[in-house]
C-alpha cells in the first residue's frame, strides 16, 4: 500500500487544517517528502518554533510572541473602544482597514452547544470584567453572521446590556452566512463604519 502509516499519520494531521480534503493532504504529504529533506525539516523547525515562542495574550486573548499582546500594549489606542472577534486572524483583517483604533477580544470560538463550546469556552466572564472597566463605552461585536454567530452575538448583548455600555455589530456588506475572513478590506472597512446598535 502507497500509504505507510508514517505518510497517513502525516496526512491526517494536514486533513487537520482549514480548507484541506483528503486528497489535498495526500498530494501536501507526498509533497513534503519528495521535496529535499532539508527543505521539509526546515519547515517543521520552523513551525515547531513558531508554536513555542506564541501564546494567548492574557489581556485579550490574541497570538502572540509577546505578552501582552503589542496591541495592548500600545497607550495610543482608544481604551473607549472594544471590538470582539472570533480569533486572531480576525484582528488581521480588521487591523488591515486601518478603520479601528480600539482594544480588542478574541472569543476563540462562537456559542456552539452540540459542540460543547459553552459560555466559558468563549472566556465570556473574562469578557464582562473587561466590559464593566469604566472606560470601556462601546462593545463592537465583530462576529460571523452565521447561525452561531448570531447566538453568540445575542448572548453577549443580553449580558453586556447589564452593564449599561453600547453594544454595536457590524453593518452592511456581510450577509447571513458569510465569513469575515472572505470580505475584502473596503467591505469590512465600511461594515465597522455602518455599524449599528444590537
Amino acid at each position: 500500500m502507497l500509504f505507510n502509516k508514517t505518510l497517513d499519520n502525516l496526512k491526517n494531521r494536514l486533513k487537520q487544517l482549514p480548507g484541506v480534503g483528503e486528497k489535498t493532504a495526500q498530494r501536501y504529504a507526498l509533497f513534503l517528502l519528495s521535496q529535499n529533506k532539508e527543505h521539509s525539516l526546515g519547515l517543521a523547525d520552523t513551525i515547531r518554533e513558531a508554536v513555542e515562542n506564541h501564546s494567548f495574550c492574557d489581556i485579550c486573548n490574541i497570538l502572540s510572541d509577546t505578552n501582552p499582546c503589542p496591541i495592548c500594549n500600545d497607550p495610543r489606542r482608544d481604551n473607549s473602544l472594544l471590538c470582539v472577534v472570533e480569533n486572531t486572524y480576525d484582528v488581521f483583517l480588521i487591523e488591515n482597514t486601518a478603520e479601528f483604533n480600539g482594544y480588542y477580544f478574541v472569543l476563540g470560538h462562537l456559542l456552539s452547544p452540540m459542540e460543547g463550546i459553552g459560555t466559558n469556552e468563549i472566556h465570556l466572564p473574562e469578557l464582562l470584567v473587561k466590559v464593566a472597566k469604566a472606560e470601556v463605552t462601546e462593545v463592537i461585536l465583530a462576529l460571523n453572521p452565521s447561525a452561531e454567530g448570531e447566538t453568540t452575538i445575542e448572548l453577549i448583548a443580553s449580558e453586556i446590556a447589564a452593564l449599561n455600555k453600547q453594544v454595536t455589530r457590524l453593518s452592511t456588506g456581510l450577509p447571513f452566512g458569510g465569513n469575515i475572513e472572505y470580505s475584502n478590506p473596503l467591505t469590512l472597512s465600511n461594515a465597522l463604519k455602518r455599524r449599528y446598535s444590537v
